[in-house]
């Protein structure tokens, strides 16, 4: 069995931290959303992975390499434009061949992974399997309709939808998907859609399982999204202070502060992950935030957050919350006369001020 995984979107919905930088590689605390797909899929037996990359497969490249670091061995596929889930499987036929494979969209978080879902797929030998989730808005997904224990249809994106049960990104197919992605043809978005193949699969009298997963499970394409799944796997952190933290310092809760960090006067309210090499003086860092390397906050709050590296914070009057800041930022407050804000944002920047 291998294994796909798609890392070859934009990130619209993330930028302007994808205008310079993979959407799957934005860090959920402290590790790019991409690692724990692969991780995830590792842990399932699966080692020959390929991974479908567009305009930013230098980054994924740069961060995965090889794959070794994980255990696993990657080939790169380059889909040369973004025309769907299913042509993404077409374009690696080569690779999958004939085997049966798992594919897992780089920017999906499924927090207690997929391995008991592919020994189901191998057990049972279904041409298909999908896991499908309850969501409360479920005309932001693919969506499918059941009868009884049968799927009956799946919609992408329906305005009415008939189902609240949601395509997760993660899939299962043996060779047949291939006569699927021929068989259709693309959608009003000019795009292969994986949900019309599956469709034609159900359609010609194949086997399609489905699997409604019970655990957390969040596609992180949104800002809220990010913030969520942070929340998530910082609930799940163990305290693990490997910095220098002074008499002056207060830690609540499971903190991990990384090597080469230095903790001055601040209180750190955990769950929160703060990275090596960072400089904390004069500062509160609350629950559900992580800060990358090389980071240094002073005289300043924040809360709920992402930070990402290289970034410095300081003297900034009120507390910062649900915010995603990404590398090489830095918030100040200004003391040049006369008093005002003053921005440099990049587009579909958002900004909020008091």
């Amino acid at each position: 069995m291998k294994a796909l995984i798609l890392s070859g979107g934009k990130g619209t919905r993330l930028r302007p931290i994808t205008h310079t930088s993979a959407k799957q590689l934005v860090p959920i605390a402290n590790k790019p959303i991409l690692f724990y797909g692969i991780e995830s899929i590792r842990d399932a037996g699966v080692t020959d992975v390929g991974i479908v990359v567009g305009d930013t497969e230098p980054e994924i490249r740069a961060a995965v390499g090889d794959g070794s670091a994980f255990g696993v061995k990657v080939t790169y596929i380059r889909q040369h434009a973004p025309l769907g889930l299913a042509h993404a499987v077409k374009v690696s036929h080569d690779f999958l061949k004939d085997d049966t494979f798992v594919m897992y969209l780089g920017d999906n978080l499924i927090i207690d992974g997929i391995t008991p879902l592919v020994d189901e797929f191998r057990r049972d030998k279904p041409n298909s399997q999908i896991l499908l989730a309850k969501v409360p808005r479920p005309e932001e997904f693919g969506v499918a309709e059941l009868d009884g224990d049968r799927i009956v249809k799946l919609v992408e994106k329906p305005k009415q939808p008939r189902s609240d049960l949601a395509l997760v990104g993660v899939y299962m197919f043996d060779s047949t998907i291939f006569e699927a992605v021929d068989g259709i043809k693309p959608s009003f978005r000019n795009e292969l859609e994986i949900t019309d193949a599956i469709q034609w699969l159900i359609d010609h009298g194949k086997v399609v399982h489905h699997h409604v997963i019970g655990g957390w499970w969040k596609d992180t394409g949104k800002l809220e999204d990010i913030l969520e799944a942070n929340r998530m796997v910082l609930s799940r952190a163990k305290r693990a202070i490997h910095g220098t933290t002074d008499t002056d310092t207060r830690i609540e809760g499971d903190v991990v502060v990384g090597k080469g960090s230095v903790v001055k006067n601040s209180l750190l309210r955990g769950p929160l992950c703060l990275g090596e090499r960072c400089i904390i003086e004069n500062a509160y860092v609350g629950p559900f935030t992580s800060i990358y390397d090389d980071v240094k906050i002073r005289n300043s709050e924040i809360e709920h957050s992402i930070v990402l590296e290289r970034c410095t914070i300081e003297d900034i009057p009120v507390r910062i919350e649900a915010s995603l800041i990404g590398k090489e930022c830095t918030i100040q407050r200004s003391r040049r006369k006369p008093s005002a804000y003053r921005f440099m944002v990049g587009d579909a920047s958002s900004v909020d001020v008091l």
